[in-house]
């Protein structure tokens, strides 16, 4: 597959960002370009790029808050699904996770994207009994 994952840099930021983009991962209210800054901001979280060919082929933004190990942003190029890319990056983000004594990873998925839960399903993740419950911060919509 000639396929590297390696943690992305500022300078990869326009680009992952318009792959999260193209992949439908952004909402009006999420701020893609912040969430890439915030996560390459500290050591408690990373942006995971994927390049085939020396050019970006997919990312994943991966954190650890203590407790738990979150998975966002899993995106991989149109052109580019169905060659094990996803499987790669989530892998990395397992294995970047483990290296920080992490016991469990989470993620959340649209209720409504079946291609991601099924995504999911086959690398053995489950869906967990539990209610995701959230307040926006700063008079953010």
């Amino acid at each position: 597959m000639g396929v590297t994952v390696t943690p992305a840099s500022p300078a990869d930021r326009d680009d992952v960002v318009a792959l999260w983009r193209e992949a439908g991962l952004t909402r009006p209210w999420n701020d893609p370009v912040a969430d890439f800054d915030l996560a390459l901001a500290g050591p408690a979280s990373a942006v995971l790029a994927a390049r085939a060919g020396g050019r970006l082929a997919g990312s994943v933004m991966v954190g650890f808050d203590g407790h738990r190990g979150w998975v966002y942003y899993l995106a991989v190029s149109l052109t580019q699904r169905g060659e094990g890319l996803g499987r790669a990056l989530m892998q990395a983000s397992e294995r970047w996770l483990e290296q920080r004594g992490c016991p469990k990873i989470q993620l959340m998925v649209r209720g409504d994207n079946a291609d991601a839960r099924g995504f999911y399903a086959a690398l053995g993740y489950d869906v967990q009994d539990v209610v995701t419950i959230g307040r926006r911060l700063g008079g953010k919509v």
